[in-house]
C-alpha cells in the first residue's frame, strides 16, 4: 500500500466519522517559539489552549514536521529523519476514550477491502498509563484485547504534556508485533524494535500547573472540556504495510535513494559507508524539497540555516559517493516533487521554484568546497607550524560559518591530515550563534512579551476586530496593558506600553508590510503614541507605544487614529509590489515567484526566485510596462474567495505560504491578481511613479528588486535630472553622450595612473645600484636597510629588495626595505643564500620589523613581508630598521 494510499485511508475513515478534513499547515510554525512544525498536534495548540475557536470539536490531518535535534545521526541508523508526517485525529470538547479507543482499533484491524489497513488483531498490543483503569477497562472489555496484551507504563512513557502549564494527560499506544526475528517476546516493555509503535492515542484531561520536567509536574484538576489529540507516523506505518525493514526503503523515500544510487554508480545494501550518505541524501532531499515549498530560503540563521545545513549534506554526500558533477540535486529534486506530488500537489504547481532554489543552493555549496578547501589547507599548515594537533574550534567554527564549510567535511579532512578538531569549542560557538538568532527572532517578533501572557489575553479577549481596511479612526476599549512583558491596570506618563484593544484599524506588520503608526486617545484624555504594532500570536494586534500624556487605563474608551499619509504611501508601495511581480513574471516566466517584500513608506523591495542576475533590459521593460498600467489608472478591489476558485481565477499566491480555505484576493483590473491580506490603494493612479532603482542577489536563487514610488519616486527622478544636466555642462556634451563621454575620460585616466606606476617603480628600482654599492658591513654581513618614497606599494618594495640582494651575491647579505603606501608602514626582507648559512632569516627579521612598527610579518627563510599599523608611524621606520640590523649584528 503506497503512502499516499496510507493518507486517504486514514482520512476518509475519520470523515466518514464525522471529522473535519483540515490541510497541512505550513512547516513555518505560528507559534514564535519554534522554528519548523516538529510535531502533528503543533497546528492544534491554540485550539486545545482555547486561544481560537476550531473550525470544527472533530478534525483530521496528515501534517508536515521537520526535527533536527539528531541531524548528525540520519542515515547512521534506519530510524532517524528529518522530515516525517503524522497523522491524526483531533477532538476538542467532543468524543474522549470511549470513541477514540475503538475508532483506533477499528481502522487498524478492518480489511483493505472495507477500506482499514488490514492488521491481524494477534499481532496487535497496547500500552496504558500506570493507573488508566479506564482506558485499560475500554481495551479489554469494548475491543476486546486480551489483558495480556495490555501493558502498564509510567510517566516517562505514557504521559503527555507541552512542557509548560496547560492541558496534559495520560497517553495509550498500539504496537505491532514484527515477529521472533526482530526480537525477544514480552511486549513493547520487553523490546520496541521487535514491537513497533505504530500510533498514540493522547487523553487530554488534567490541568496542569507548574511543569518542571517530563515526569515532574503538578495537576490542578479535570478539564471542563477534554480532548482527544492522537498521531500515527505514515513512515513507519508504510513500512509495515509495505513489507520493508525501516523508513528508507517505503515508496516515497526509497525512489529518491534509488536515484541517487544511479547518479552516483552506487548500489544500495552494499557498502555501509555507502549506505549511510545515500540514506542521508534521501532523507536531506525529500526536507529540503518540502522546506523551500514552504517558502524557506537557504540563510545562515534560523531555518533558513537548518534548510541550507540540509541541502549541503546532501551535496557533500553525493560528493562522498563520487557524484561531483553539478545538476545532480536537480535530478533528485525532480524525483522527490515526483515522489511526494500526489500528496502534495503543490509541489508540482511550484516545481520550477523549487528547483531554482535548490540548484543555485547546490551551484554555490559547489563554488564554497572549492573556496573552503583552500581555507582549510591554510589552517592545517598553521596549525603544525605551532607545533599543534588540533585545529582550533574558532578556525572550524569560522570554516562553518563565513564559508558554509561543513563541520563533517572539516573533521574528515583534519584526520586525512593527521590532526583533530576542537568539536568542543566549534560547538559551543554554534550553540552560541543559535542561541543569538534565537533570541533576535523571538524578539523581533514579541519584544518583551511572555508567550504565556498574551495567550491568556486572546484566550480573554477572543482575539482582535481589525476594521482598518475601511477605517482609518475607530471607537474601541483597551481589554490588556502590557509593561515589561507584564499585565499592568494602568500605565503613567513615560511609560513604554504594549495596549491590546478589542477592535483597531492599526495594520500590524506582516506580508511584507510594514505596521501602522498613530496616536491612541484615551477616553480620561490620556494620549498613547504608537510607533509599532506586531501579532505575536494569530488573532491578537499588539499596539507598542509611549503614554504622551495622563494615564493609559485598562477598560477605558478609546479612539484609535492611524498616520493617514503613512498608510497611504505604504498602500501605494504594496500595490506597486504586485504590479511588479506580475511584470517580472511576464519578462522572466512563471518561476519568477516571491520570495519576500517591505513594503514602506515611498519605498518597497521585492525578492524573487530567479537562476542569475536581471539583465538592466529587462529591468526597463518591466518599469515602462507597470507605468503603462498606471497611466490606465486600473480598479483596485479587494474581495473573499475561496482558495480552490482563488486559484482558478489565475490568483497568484506568495511562494510558500499557507492560505485557508477562504482567501483574501486583491486585483488590479486584469494585470494582476494576487491572495494578500495588506492594504492597497483605490486606483492604480494613485501610485503615481514607479521607479526600478537596481536588483542583486541575496542568496542562493534569490534576486531583490528596490524600487521607489510616488513623490519619493519623482524627487528621485528631478535630482537625477538636475545631475545629468550639471555634468552635460561641465563637459559640454549632450545627455545622451554622458555614458560614452564618461567612459572615454575614465579610460584615460586608467591609463595616466598606470604611466604613473610605471614611473613610480622606475623611480624606486633605480636606486638598487646606489644601495648596493652603499650597503653597511655588520658582522661580515652586507646590510641594506632603506625606506623607500612614501607611496610605494609591497609589489615595488619587494621587486627592489630582491634586485638590491641580487646585487649582493658573492657576500652574506640581508636587505630591509620600508615603505609608506599608505600611512601603514610594509615591510620586506630578503635574504641570500650565504646569509641564511648564518643562521639569518627573512620570516624571523621581518616579525621583529613588523613588531616594531605595530604589526606581524612573517614568510619564506629568503624573502619575508610584515605590516604595521597606523599607530606605529613614520617615526617608528627607524627603529624597525634598527632593530633588524642589531639582530644581523648578534648573528
Amino acid at each position: 500500500m503506497e503512502s499516499a494510499e496510507v493518507v486517504r485511508r486514514y482520512l476518509r475513515f475519520f470523515e466518514q466519522h464525522g471529522h473535519t478534513v483540515v490541510p497541512s499547515a505550513s512547516l513555518i510554525a505560528e507559534d514564535p517559539t519554534l522554528l519548523l512544525v516538529p510535531a502533528g498536534m503543533v497546528p492544534f495548540k491554540p485550539y486545545f489552549l482555547g486561544q481560537r475557536t476550531p473550525p470544527s470539536q472533530r478534525m483530521t490531518s496528515c501534517q508536515k514536521c521537520v526535527r533536527t535535534p539528531d541531524i548528525d545521526e540520519v542515515g547512521k541508523t534506519t530510524r532517524h529523519a528529518t522530515f516525517f508526517q503524522m497523522l491524526g485525529n483531533f477532538s476538542i470538547g467532543d468524543y474522549f476514550k470511549e470513541q477514540a479507543i475503538p475508532f483506533a482499533w477499528e481502522l487498524l484491524t478492518a480489511s483493505e477491502a472495507d477500506g482499514g489497513f488490514g492488521f491481524p488483531e494477534d499481532r496487535l498490543w497496547v500500552t496504558v498509563y500506570e493507573d488508566d483503569d479506564e482506558a485499560a477497562g475500554i481495551w479489554h472489555r469494548t475491543v476486546g484485547v486480551p489483558l495480556d496484551r495490555i501493558q502498564r507504563r509510567g510517566l516517562a512513557d505514557n504521559y503527555w504534556h507541552m512542557g509548560v502549564p496547560g492541558p496534559g494527560g495520560p497517553c495509550s499506544e498500539i504496537y505491532y508485533d514484527r515477529g521472533p526475528e526482530y526480537g525477544r517476546e514480552g511486549g513493547p516493555v520487553a523490546d520496541e524494535d521487535r514491537y513497533l509503535e505504530v500510533w498514540n492515542l493522547v487523553f487530554m484531561q488534567f490541568q496542569l500547573g507548574e511543569v518542571r520536567s517530563k515526569v515532574d509536574f503538578d495537576v490542578q484538576g479535570e478539564l471542563p472540556a477534554k480532548n482527544i489529540d492522537t498521531g500515527m507516523g505514515l513512515e513507519r506505518m508504510a513500512a509495515i504495510l509495505q513489507g520493508v525493514d525501516n523508513i528508507y526503503e517505503i515508496d516515497t523515500t526509497w525512489k529518491i535513494l534509488d536515484r541517487a544510487a544511479d547518479l552516483t554508480d552506487s548500489k544500495y545494501g552494499r557498502d555501509h559507508r555507502a549506505d549511510v550518505s545515500l540514506r542521508v541524501i534521501a532523507d536531506h532531499v525529500r526536507s529540503g524539497t518540502m522546506m523551500v515549498a514552504d517558502g524557506i530560503g537557504p540563510s545562515n540563521e534560523g531555518r533558513g540555516y537548518v534548510l541550507r545545513r540540509i541541502l549541503r549534506r546532501s551535496v557533500r554526500n553525493l560528493r562522498l559517493l563520487g557524484g561531483e558533477d553539478s545538476g545532480l540535486m536537480h535530478e533528485l529534486t525532480a524525483t522527490a516533487i515526483q515522489a511526494m506530488g500526489e500528496q502534495y500537489p503543490e509541489l508540482i504547481r511550484t516545481a520550477p521554484n523549487i528547483h531554482t532554489v535548490i540548484d543555485a543552493e547546490e551551484a554555490l555549496f559547489l563554488q564554497t568546497l572549492r573556496t573552503g578547501t583552500a581555507i582549510f589547507d591554510v589552517a592545517v599548515e598553521e596549525t603544525k607550524r605551532a607545533g599543534r594537533q588540533i585545529v582550533a574550534g574558532a578556525q572550524a567554527f569560522a570554516l562553518h560559518d563565513t564559508y558554509g564549510f561543513p563541520i563533517d567535511l572539516t573533521l574528515e579532512m583534519a584526520s586525512e591530515q593527521g590532526l583533530s578538531v576542537d568539536e568542543e569549542g566549534f560547538r559551543r560557538l554554534m550553540q552560541e550563534q543559535r542561541d543569538r538568532a534565537k533570541k533576535d527572532a523571538r524578539e523581533k517578533k514579541t519584544g518583551n512579551l511572555d508567550l504565556s501572557v498574551i495567550s491568556e489575553l486572546l484566550e480573554r479577549t477572543g482575539g482582535v476586530d481589525f476594521v482598518g481596511y475601511h477605517d482609518v479612526t475607530a471607537e474601541a476599549r483597551v481589554v490588556g496593558l502590557l509593561v515589561g512583558g507584564a499585565n499592568v491596570p494602568a500605565a503613567g506618563q513615560g511609560t513604554e506600553v504594549e495596549v491590546v484593544l478589542d477592535r483597531t484599524p492599526f495594520y500590524a506588520e506582516g506580508g511584507g508590510q510594514l505596521a501602522d503608526q498613530g496616536v491612541i486617545r484615551l477616553g480620561n484624555g490620556a494620549e498613547i503614541q504608537i510607533h509599532d504594532v506586531q501579532s505575536p500570536l494569530a488573532g491578537l494586534v499588539v499596539h507598542r507605544g509611549r503614554v504622551t500624556s495622563g494615564e493609559a487605563r485598562v477598560g477605558e474608551p478609546v479612539q484609535a487614529e492611524i498616520d493617514v499619509e503613512r498608510r497611504r504611501a505604504i498602500s501605494r508601495s504594496h500595490t506597486a509590489t504586485h504590479m511588479v511581480h506580475r511584470g517580472f513574471r511576464n519578462a522572466l516566466g512563471e518561476s519568477a515567484a516571491q520570495a519576500g517584500s517591505e513594503n514602506s513608506p515611498g519605498r518597497f523591495r521585492f525578492d524573487f526566485t530567479a537562476a542569475g542576475a536581471v539583465p538592466p533590459s529587462v529591468l526597463r521593460d518591466v518599469e515602462d510596462e507597470v507605468n503603462a498600467i498606471l497611466i490606465n489608472d486600473l480598479d483596485v478591489r479587494a474581495f473573499h474567495t475561496s482558495i480552490d476558485d482563488a486559484r482558478k481565477m489565475g490568483a497568484l499566491a506568495l511562494f510558500g505560504e499557507k492560505y485557508g480555505d477562504e482567501v483574501r484576493v486583491v486585483e488590479v483590473g486584469e494585470y494582476s491578481r494576487e491572495l494578500c491580506g495588506g492594504t492597497h490603494v483605490a486606483r492604480s493612479g494613485q501610485l503615481g511613479l514607479v521607479k526600478v532603482l537596481g536588483e542583486g542577489s541575496i542568496g542562493a536563487g534569490i534576486r531583490r528588486v528596490e524600487a521607489l514610488v510616488g513623490i519619493d519616486a519623482f524627487r528621485f527622478l528631478a535630482r537625477e535630472s538636475v545631475l545629468v544636466a550639471q555634468l552635460s555642462e561641465q563637459l559640454k556634451t549632450r545627455p545622451e553622450e554622458l555614458p560614452e563621454r564618461v567612459s572615454g575620460i575614465v579610460g584615460r585616466l586608467r591609463e595616466a595612473e598606470k604611466d604613473l606606476e610605471r614611473i613610480r617603480s622606475q623611480q624606486v628600482l633605480a636606486v638598487a645600484g646606489s644601495l648596493a654599492e652603499g650597503a653597511k658591513n655588520v658582522n661580515g654581513v652586507a646590510l641594506v636597510a632603506h625606506q623607500a618614497p612614501d607611496g610605494t606599494g609591497g609589489d615595488d618594495l619587494r621587486k627592489l629588495a630582491m634586485d638590491v640582494r641580487g646585487r649582493l651575491s658573492g657576500r652574506p647579505a640581508v636587505v630591509v626595505v620600508v615603505g609608506l603606501p599608505k600611512d601603514r608602514p610594509v615591510v620586506v626582507v630578503a635574504v641570500n643564500d650565504a646569509a641564511r648559512e648564518r643562521g639569518l632569516k627573512a620570516g624571523a627579521l621581518v616579525g621583529l620589523a613588523a613588531k616594531a612598527l605595530g604589526g606581524n610579518g612573517g614568510g619564506k627563510d629568503d624573502l619575508a613581508q610584515g605590516g604595521g599599523s597606523a599607530a606605529g608611524g613614520p617615526g617608528a621606520v627607524g627603529e624597525a630598521l634598527g632593530v633588524v640590523e642589531r639582530a644581523v649584528g648578534a648573528a
